[in-house]
């Protein structure tokens, strides 16, 4: 048995050329409150909603070899090969039968955008930048108790360093583009989401 790194090699995927597929990267920090912002504009724009990390976590509760090797880097604090993340996002876009995606916590670095773009040959129609003050981000994963291996303060802190080093040069990259869309993600669950709304007017809401 192969591991998903293995498959991708073989697994010449990709999405119908007359189907126009819209992706929104969603960033922030870990604590940014990305899922809880995601899930509403689901709610309200028919969006899939696509967690890079919950994605893996599933890929790790499988069993798989593939799933060992995410579990012990994620407890390191690293960040998962480009290939594999890639596979499971373009597996689960497939999947879905929809053509608008919100990618939550993708591109973690250079290396997953550039493989991103290049195996799925699709540009993000803008990046979603929850920007965060560290000490606000640590407060709400120590509180919110959901049992993950990754929610222990230490790991936390190398999460933080992990994604400054690595993910907010992504973001410096769509910002030249003008791909940048930043949001204040201190403020209350509602007060962001006024301003997320205001993001995605251009986007037909879903009907009721």
């Amino acid at each position: 048995m192969g591991t998903v790194v293995d498959s991708i090699k073989d697994a010449h995927v990709s999405f119908p050329g007359d189907k126009k597929i819209a992706v929104v990267f969603v960033l922030g920090g870990p604590g940014s409150g990305k899922g809880t912002q995601c899930a509403k504009i689901v709610e309200n724009y028919g969006f899939t909603h696509l967690s890079a990390g919950d994605l893996l976590r599933a890929e790790i509760k499988s069993g798989s070899e593939n799933g060992t090797m995410i579990s012990n880097m994620i407890k390191e604090g690293k960040i998962v090969p480009a290939e594999v993340t890639i596979n499971l996002l373009q597996k689960a876009m497939l999947e879905s039968g929809n053509d608008k995606f919100l990618i939550d916590g993708f591109p973690r670095n250079e290396e997953n955008r550039a493989a991103f773009e290049n195996v799925t040959k699709i540009e993000p129609e803008f990046i979603l930048f929850f920007d965060c003050p560290e000490e606000e981000m640590e407060c709400r994963l120590l509180s919110r108790n959901q049992g993950r291996v990754d929610d222990n303060i230490e790991t936390i802190r190398k999460r933080f360093k992990v994604f400054v080093e690595s993910s907010l040069p992504v973001v410096g990259y769509y910002d030249l583009k003008g791909k940048v869309r930043k949001v204040d993600a201190a403020k209350t669950v509602n007060e962001v989401f006024d301003v997320v709304k205001d993001i995605f007017s251009p986007f037909h809401k879903k009907a009721e």
